[in-house]
């Protein structure tokens, strides 16, 4: 091992970067690894959209409220950094569909839209007996012909046909991506449906057969436990916590990367309004656009100026308990054929109980996806207005929200088009020649979600261990 001190940069401060700052420092305090590591972060906080509003008992994300349990890294991080005993799951509860002006309950055995039991499917209101009909021609179709990619909505159409993915499978995804189901990227985004159909061939026969019967203690614990895990103290104590754990002057906050530039075997880091600094190896957990800027100078991360991103929307509504219809369940999603601005709507007050005092409601309303974006730039009282219309068709609402807390993501959701992985592998093999050292990673690459980011942020800790020779 070499006795130089080598320094490792991580360029953004989300969960991605604080991911890889707090691991890699955790290396070289176990290790003793000759390594200075720094997170460079352009904004005052870190965090990126985990984000938190604490007020009068009232615990509302502005961003992510949670993520899957059964993607551990978050939880495993959540340990690291002390806060095991805030990990708390949702109570689980009905969701149901928009469709034609009415709530219909997500059929029982679905797995993204998908069913897997027969009985919910048939008997569900959301499809007519032709859209019954056209889906079971999943049984009988052959296999699609192998392809390196093609849009989400092309695969699930041919398969299951327009009803289903219309009604069903394009609200469940759109809350995911906030992208246009027929640009989206297969293999970028669930490949394993493919896969499936490959072995399977029928889609439903595959997804029956992968998902096992549950037994009836574990359905007894599933009517109160649900499948997701959040912070009590909100995920914005999450981020908090992983920054107490950072070395002391190792966060610069504040501070815009305005340029990089490669010298004498290191990268020069330009800096606004700061002194540059060196580093031998980079890990960017910036946006692709953010990126791109950046290495302008770099013809190949044009490639990041051709991949959309959607702006959103969150609207946090409360009420008095009383004004708010009692409507068994946590929440719905809308289909895209219903006259809605509201892409879906979570009841927080049901679906996380600690979130909200006993004697209130709180709606927490979502806007905004592919096509469908100008709604974000509307004013807050605007924004209230127009949340309460959708929400009074579906629900009776007797009075005026006692306060509301918006937050707007301009630009935020990275869209995952047709060709995706593609992309980022030619992107990657030019930083392997051109820029050697300097790894991307972060939700604009390989995965939207809270664990996605985390993976990939201990993903990038390995290469960079592995091109300073440091791995042990």
């Amino acid at each position: 091992m070499s006795a130089q001190k080598k320094s490792v940069v991580i360029i953004g401060g989300g969960i991605t970067g604080l991911t890889a700052a707090y691991y890699l420092q955790k290396e070289v305090r176990e290790k003793g690894l000759p390594l200075d590591v720094k997170i460079i972060e352009a904004t005052h906080r870190l965090g990126g959209k985990m984000q938190t509003v604490v007020r009068g008992g009232f615990v509302i994300e502005r961003g992510p409220d949670s993520f899957l349990a059964r993607k551990q890294s978050a939880s495993r991080l959540a340990k690291e950094v002390g806060m095991e005993d805030q990990l708390i799951s949702n109570t689980a509860g009905k969701s149901y569909v928009l469709v034609n002006g009415r709530l219909h309950p997500m059929p029982g055995g679905s797995v993204m839209g998908i069913p897997t039991q027969m009985a919910p499917f048939v008997t569900t209101g959301l499809f007519s007996l032709t859209g019954k009909v056209r889906a079971a021609s999943d049984f009988i179709l052959p296999r699609s012909n192998p392809a390196e990619d093609q849009s989400l909505g092309r695969f699930f159409r041919r398969r299951l046909g327009d009803e289903v993915v219309e009604n069903l499978i394009e609200p469940l995804l759109s809350g995911i991506y906030a992208g246009d189901i027929d640009r989206l990227s297969l293999m970028s985004t669930f490949p394993q449906f493919y896969q499936v159909e490959q072995k399977y061939k029928s889609l439903i026969l595959g997804m029956k057969k992968l998902t096992p019967p549950e037994s009836k203690s574990r359905k007894e614990k599933k009517k109160d436990k649900g499948i997701f895990l959040t912070i009590k103290s909100g995920l914005q104590s999450f981020v908090d916590a992983i920054e107490s754990k950072l070395e002391r002057d190792s966060v610069i906050k504040g501070c815009r990367v305005e340029n990089i530039q490669k010298a004498e075997g290191k990268y020069v880091i330009e800096l606004h309004g700061r002194e540059a600094i060196a580093a031998d190896s980079i890990i960017m957990t910036v946006p692709h656009h953010v990126t791109q800027s950046i290495f302008s100078q770099y013809q190949f991360f044009n490639l990041f100026k051709e991949m959309p991103s959607t702006s959103v929307a969150t609207i946090a509504l409360s009420f008095p308990i009383e004004a708010v219809e009692k409507i068994e369940g946590t929440g719905f999603v809308v289909s895209r054929n219903s006259d809605y601005t509201i892409t879906a709507c979570t009841w927080t007050h049901k679906k996380w109980p600690h979130s909200t005092p006993s004697e209130k409601a709180l709606l927490r309303c979502y806007v905004g996806r592919a096509g469908d974006e100008a709604v974000v730039d509307l004013s807050d009282d605007e924004l209230v207005k127009v949340v309460l219309e959708d929400l009074n068709k579906t629900m009776n609402i007797t009075m005026e929200p006692d306060f509301a807390v918006i937050s707007r993501w301009k630009d935020s959701m990275p869209q995952y088009t047709v060709g995706h992985k593609e992309r980022i592998e030619k992107v990657k093999a030019h930083l392997k020649d051109e820029l050697p050292g300097v790894f991307i990673a972060g939700s604009s690459f390989e995965g939207l979600g809270m664990p996605d980011c985390i993976d990939q942020g201990e993903a990038a800790i390995d290469k960079v261990l592995s091109f300073l020779e440091l791995k042990q």
